[in-house]
């Protein structure tokens, strides 16, 4: 048996730009002979995996596990090149086999998935399907008491799958409400939040989004104008993060204000005023109903957000509940995708 020496495995390596690991397997299995060794990554695809490397993966399928106690939950993104291969029963195959072993398993990121014996798995699925493929991100939630609801949601396409995880005063709630988790797993899948309340904002970002999201609804109200239709109210603001006590003191003057020189009976104001506040923070909070899960408009009764949603249908069994965190995962989402120049492929092949 011939030794092995990390210099034939370097050497092998910048011949192949396979990975290390690959390269010293094969020298082991060619006993040394570097000729061999190269043809036996080339079988298995792995000399060519490096090549489909810069390539963007940004189709490819979701997966969701949920326990059958609904103790815990986990979704993993697989991505792959083309949304045909999202439909070949071995890519299919590697995801589900991916959610069960990220829901067994202990993993603390991907890079420690790919570096056990399952991350193989995905060296020759490349080789088998032909192009590149990779596990971008996982993630998952566990209720960890009896006082913890948790639920999740996929969708038909399987390529958005949602967790969410929700603490309660008692067992008793926690049972009831579970099937209403899924309910906002659903309408996390449609709305796409990005964080789970407004509190979560960094102020530096609220601040840098209100001017062009102010002139937004204004270029939006000149449409609105133009077909004739109700413009909408210009806000000060676009985020509860931004309306302190004065901010809300100082609007109630305005509409008492308003009132006044409408020549209002003010024994009627306690009647007018709860709704016009309501509808202050309602306009100046665009941002959190874009953004924040427990801010946005419940998409199943659109009187209530999601928080209030939650609160309801804990109250309605005598409990209380709150969503403390939530996973959305949408295959693609954030990536790039590379325009296709087919004449300038075809020029460089040519050149």
């Amino acid at each position: 048996m011939a030794e092995i020496t990390a210099s034939m495995v370097k050497d092998l390596r910048s011949a192949t730009d396979a990975p290390m690991m690959d390269c010293k397997k094969a020298l082991v299995e060619s006993d040394g002979d570097m000729q061999k060794a190269t043809e036996w990554l080339k079988q298995r695809g792995i000399a060519q995996n490096a090549k489909k490397a810069d390539r963007i993966a940004a189709e490819g399928l979701a997966g969701l596990k949920i326990a059958d106690d609904f103790s815990k939950a986990s979704v993993v993104e697989v991505n792959s090149e083309t949304d045909f291969v999202a439909k070949n029963e071995a890519f299919q195959n590697l995801v589900k086999d991916s959610v069960e072993e990220i829901f067994k398993g202990n993993y603390a990121d991907v890079d420690a998935v790919m570096a056990s014996s399952f991350g193989a798995g995905f060296t020759d699925a490349v080789a088998k399907i032909g192009e590149k493929i990779e596990l971008r991100r996982f993630a998952t939630l566990e209720a960890k008491s009896d006082n913890m609801a948790l639920n999740g949601y996929i969708h038909s396409n399987d390529r958005i799958a949602v967790i969410v995880l929700a603490e309660c005063d008692s067992a008793k709630t926690a049972d009831a409400i579970r099937p209403m988790l899924k309910n906002i797993a659903m309408h996390a899948s449609a709305m796409k939040p990005k964080t789970l309340s407004y509190k979560d904002f960094d102020m530096a970002f609220v601040e840098s989004e209100t001017v062009g999201r102010i002139e937004a609804i204004k270029k939006e109200n000149e449409e609105l104008s133009r077909l004739g239709k109700p413009l909408k109210n210009i806000p000060q603001y676009i985020s509860m993060a931004q309306l302190s006590d004065e901010v809300l003191a100082k609007a109630k003057e305005n509409i008492e204000a308003k009132l006044r020189a409408e020549n209002k009976p003010e024994k009627i104001w306690d009647k007018i005023i709860p709704g016009q506040v309501a509808r202050f923070i309602d306009d100046n909070t665009t941002l959190d109903k874009e953004l924040a899960l427990l801010d946005q408009t419940y998409v199943l009764d659109d009187k209530l957000t999601v928080g209030e949603a939650i609160e309801a249908a804990a109250a309605a069994v005598g409990g209380t509940a709150r969503v403390v965190e939530f996973v959305r995962l949408e295959v693609g989402e954030g990536i790039e995708k590379k325009a296709d120049d087919f004449a300038a492929e075809v020029a460089a092949q040519m050149s």
